[in-house]
C-alpha cells in the first residue's frame, strides 16, 4: 500500500468517527429511545397473551362441545330410548299421614324412606323401617332393545297431584311413559301403588309379558335384645290361596319358589314392610343373610320376582305396600269382608303359637287382653287381671288335681306299710302291684293329679307365643321395668363370658329370678302335696332342675312373659294353701277306707295298667332264671 492510499483510508476513518462522535444522541434522548423500545416489547407481548389466549378459549369451547356430544353418544348407546331419563339430579318428594312419613326418590322413582310417627326405638329415637338405597332399594327391570334398563338408575320425572298422591313418571326419548302413582290414604299403613302406561309397547319386545322385580333391604335393628329381635326377623310370604311360610329365623336361608305368591313381606320383631300385589308374584328367589357383626342391622333380605306385565295396555299391575306394627287387630282387619280364598292373612306375621295354641290366642288371650286394655293403661295391670281371669277359669281344674294329691298323700301310711312288706329290688314288682291294687281299692288314681295339669299346658304355651310377640307390651313400663317387652336387667355387664353369655346373656332379669324362686318353692309344696307317689323318687331331681333351665331360658325373655309366670305360680300357691285349709284330710282319709271296703270294679285305665305290670314281672322273672342258668353254667 503507498503512501497516498494510506492517508486516503486514515481520511475516510477519521471523518466517520467525527460523523459518529458530533451526531451520537444526548442522555434524555437515550432514556427516552429505551422507554420507547420497553413500550413496543410489552405492546407485542400482550397481543401474544391475547391470541394465546382466543386459542385456549376456542380450543376449550370445541372440547367441551365434543365430549358433551360423546357423553350424549354413549347414554345413547348404553340405554337407548332411556337414554334422557339416564341422567338427572336427585330429588326428594314427601307424602305423610297420621301414622307415616314417607320419602320419595326421583333417582329410581322409589320409597326411599318410611319412618312410624307413633313409634320410637328402645332409645327413644325416631323409629326408621329404613332411610336411603343403602337400607332399602327396589325396582323393575326392562329389556329394550337388548339392552337391560334398571329403573333403579333411571330419574323420574314428579308429579305431586295433592297432598297423599305423587305420580313418578319414567319418560322415554320418544316421549313414552312409566308412570307410578303412589297415593297414602289418611290414617292408614298401607300405601297404594299402581302402574299405568303410554307408548311402552314402542320401546319394549311385543312379546313382552311379564316384568322383572327385585327387592332389598337391610333389616335395622329396632329393639332391646339383639338376640331374642333377631331369632324373630325374617322373611314371610304367602301363597296365592293358600298358607303363609317363612325362611329360618336362625340361620342364613334361602328359597327358590315356582308357585304364585299373594305377598313377600320383610319382617323384625314387631314392625314388617309387605310388598302386597294385586293380581300375583309369579314365584321368587329370597335369600336371608344374619349380619352378626353389624351393631345397627339384624339381616340382609333379598328377593327377586316378576308378575304379568302387558306393555300396550295402559292401565297396569297395581300394588300395596304396608310399613307398619304387628299389632294383631290392625292385621287381621285387613281380611274383613273377604273371602276365604282372598284373605290376606297378614296377621300370620305374628309368631302365636302353632294351630291349636294360636287359636286359643286368637279366639281367648287376645281379645281379653284388647278388652282390659281399652279401659286399663298399665299393661302391668292387665297382665295381672289377665293371670287372675285365667287362674279362675282353670280353678276347677286346680282343684281337682290338689283332690288327687290329698288322697295319694293320705295314703302315705298304707304304702310305706307295703314297702316294708315287699323291701328291695327283688319284689319291687310286688310292692308296685300292691301300691296300685291300694289304689284301686281305695278309687284314688295317682295319674289323675297330671291330667288337670296336662290340660292347664296349651294356656301355658299359648301365652309363652304371646307375650314375646305382643306390641302392646313394647315401650311399657310397670314397676322397676321400662320395657314389658324386653328383659328387666337388674344388673349387668360388658365381659363376654363363654357358655353363659350365648345362652343366659350378660344381664340378670329380676322378673325371670322371681320366677324361679317362686317355682322352686311350689316345686316344694308339690312335692310335699304328693310324697308317696312311686313316681316321684325318679323325677324328684328333675322336679328341682326345671326351674334353673327356665332361669337360663327365660333370662332373655320378655319381662311380661316372666312377670305373668310369677304371678301365675303365686296364685297356685295361694290356692294350694287354701285348699289345704278348706279340704279335711282326715274325711278324704274316712272315705277312701269306706272306698277299699266296697267292691270296687276296676276302671279301663287301672286294668290295662295291672296286666302290663304282670307282663313286667312274668318277663323279670324269666329274665333272672336266664341269669341263674347261665351262673350255674359258669361254675361248672
Amino acid at each position: 500500500m503507498d503512501k497516498n492510499t494510506l492517508i486516503g483510508f486514515l481520511l475516510i476513518a477519521a471523518l466517520l468517527f467525527g460523523y459518529s462522535w458530533f451526531s451520537r444522541p444526548s442522555q434524555e434522548e437515550v432514556a427516552a429511545m429505551r422507554q420507547a423500545e420497553m413500550e413496543a416489547v410489552q405492546r407485542e407481548q400482550a397481543l401474544l397473551d391475547e391470541t394465546q389466549s382466543g386459542n385456549k378459549f376456542a380450543k376449550d369451547g370445541i372440547n367441551a362441545e365434543t365430549d358433551t356430544l360423546t357423553e350424549a353418544e354413549r347414554l345413547k348407546m348404553e340405554f337407548g330410548e332411556f337414554s334422557t331419563a339416564a341422567s338427572g339430579k336427585d330429588s326428594v318428594l314427601t307424602l305423610q299421614n297420621e301414622m307415616l312419613e314417607l320419602a320419595f326418590s326421583t333417582k329410581g322413582g322409589q320409597l326411599a324412606k318410611a319412618r312410624l310417627k307413633n313409634y320410637q326405638t328402645y332409645n327413644s329415637l325416631p323409629l326408621i323401617l329404613f332411610d336411603g338405597e343403602k337400607d332399602n332399594d327396589y325396582g323393575f327391570i326392562f329389556k329394550s332393545m337388548g339392552r337391560v334398563i334398571d329403573s333403579k338408575n333411571m330419574y323420574f320425572t314428579p308429579t305431586l297431584l295433592n297432598d297423599s298422591t305423587l305420580v313418578m313418571s319414567l319418560i322415554t326419548d320418544g316421549g313414552s311413559h312409566f308412570d307410578i302413582t303412589y297415593t297414602l290414604p289418611a290414617g292408614s299403613y298401607m300405601l297404594k301403588m299402581n302402574i299405568s302406561q303410554s307408548g311402552m309397547e314402542k320401546v319394549l319386545p311385543r312379546n313382552t309379558a311379564h316384568l322383572d322385580f327385585y327387592w332389598n333391604q337391610q333389616l335395622r335393628s329396632q329393639e332391646k335384645g339383639r338376640m331374642f329381635e333377631e331369632r324373630n326377623s325374617t322373611i314371610y310370604y304367602k301363597f296365592v290361596g293358600s298358607d303363609v311360610e317363612r325362611l329360618s329365623e336362625t340361620e342364613e336361608d334361602s328359597e327358590t319358589l315356582n308357585l304364585g305368591l299373594k305377598w313377600i313381606g320383610f319382617k323384625n320383631q314387631f314392625f314388617s314392610s309387605v310388598f302386597i300385589a294385586d293380581h300375583k308374584f309369579n314365584g321368587a328367589e329370597m335369600t336371608s343373610v344374619p349380619l352378626k357383626d353389624n351393631k345397627d342391622y339384624l339381616k340382609t333380605f333379598s328377593v327377586k320376582s316378576s308378575f304379568d306385565y302387558n306393555p300396550a295396555t295402559p292401565q297396569g299391575p297395581g300394588f300395596k305396600i304396608y310399613l307398619g306394627p304387628n299389632l294383631y287387630p290392625l292385621l287381621h282387619g285387613y281380611d274383613k269382608g273377604l273371602s276365604d280364598s282372598d284373605e290376606l292373612n297378614l296377621d300370620k306375621l305374628i309368631p302365636l303359637g302353632y294351630k291349636f295354641f294360636r287359636w286359643i290366642n286368637t279366639v281367648f288371650i287376645i281379645p281379653i287382653f284388647t278388652f282390659l286394655g281399652k279401659f286399663i293403661d298399665n299393661y302391668g295391670v292387665i297382665i295381672l287381671l289377665l293371670t287372675i281371669i285365667i287362674k279362675i277359669i282353670l280353678a276347677p281344674l286346680t282343684y281337682k288335681s290338689y283332690m288327687s294329691s290329698a288322697k295319694i298323700r293320705v295314703l302315705r301310711p298304707q304304702v310305706e306299710e307295703i314297702n316294708k312288706k315287699y323291701p328291695g329290688n327283688e319284689k319291687a314288682l310286688e310292692r308296685q302291684r300292691a301300691t296300685m291294687d291300694l289304689y284301686t281299692r281305695a278309687g284314688a288314681n295317682p295319674m289323675s293329679g297330671c291330667l288337670p295339669m296336662l290340660l292347664q299346658m296349651p294356656i301355658l304355651l299359648a301365652m309363652f307365643a304371646f307375650f314375646p310377640s305382643s306390641i302392646e307390651l313394647r315401650g311399657e313400663s310397670f314397676l322397676w321395668v321400662k320395657d314389658l317387652s324386653s328383659y328387666d336387667s337388674i344388673f349387668s355387664w360388658d365381659a363376654y363370658i363363654p357358655i353363659i353369655t350365648p345362652y343366659f346373656g350378660n344381664h340378670i332379669s329380676l322378673f325371670c329370678l322371681l320366677m324361679t324362686v317362686t317355682n322352686i318353692i311350689y316345686t316344694k309344696i308339690n312335692m310335699d302335696n304328693t310324697a308317696g307317689s312311686p313316681q316321684m323318687p325318679g323325677m324328684k331331681l328333675m322336679m328341682y332342675l326345671m326351674p334353673l333351665m327356665f332361669l337360663v331360658f327365660f333370662n332373655n325373655y320378655a319381662a311380661g312373659l316372666s312377670y305373668y309366670y310369677f304371678v301365675s305360680l303365686l296364685i297356685t300357691i295361694l290356692q294350694t294353701y287354701a285348699f289345704r285349709y278348706f279340704i279335711n284330710e282326715e274325711k278324704v282319709l274316712a272315705k277312701l277306707k269306706e272306698n277299699q271296703k266296697k267292691p270296687r270294679k276296676k276302671s279301663g285305665w287301672m286294668a290295662r295298667l295291672e296286666e302290663a305290670q304282670k307282663k313286667q314281672e312274668a318277663l323279670m322273672r324269666e329274665r333272672q332264671k336266664q341269669q341263674r342258668q347261665q351262673y350255674r353254667n359258669k361254675n361248672r
